[in-house]
């Protein structure tokens, strides 16, 4: 129930970390049909053409940690972005905003390790069929971050 609450002050823009961020116009962020993504050519990290969850992003924690709608807290798998107060942090957060917040996104969740050990889902992110955990990598935004068990190998993604 304070998820749900949480979710519906966060889409109206009544949520946020900083002041900077309270005039955000959300609007900008059309939500698209998961439908949009099952038929689509370019399948998902592991090539099983389908997605395991998705749902709308309702907050961005940092820049590999997001929260989803009927999912909870995913945590970027394969990735690591800086932390608050470390250089890079604002700008990895922002793309996150840009690309995640208010839009459908779509998880291909790590069939070797779906938990980390704070709880939050591994997946790799998927927005418009676009893999964000690579972006994140391709961008400069984050650094590789591997950690076994994974059905990923982020070294494919750079």
């Amino acid at each position: 129930m304070i998820i749900l609450a949480l979710a519906v002050l966060a889409v109206a823009g009544c949520v946020s970390e900083e002041s900077e961020y309270q005039d955000q116009n959300l609007s900008n962020y059309p939500d698209v049909s998961p439908e949009d993504y099952m038929t689509s050519d370019t399948g998902n990290a592991s090539g099983k053409g389908e997605y395991d969850a998705s749902g709308v992003c309702t907050y961005v924690v940092d820049g590999d940690t997001i929260d989803v709608s009927g999912t909870g807290r995913i945590r970027l798998v394969g990735v690591n972005t800086p932390e608050r107060g470390e250089p890079g942090y604002r700008e990895a957060k922002d793309f996150m905003k840009s690309m995640c917040l208010s839009r459908t996104v779509q998880l291909d969740i790590d069939d070797a390790k779906r938990h980390d050990k704070y709880g939050r889902v591994l997946a790799v992110v998927y927005v418009d069929g676009v893999n964000i955990n690579r972006e994140l990598l391709r961008r400069g935004y984050a650094e590789v971050m591997y950690i076994p068990p994974s059905e990923f190998n982020p070294y494919e993604w750079t």
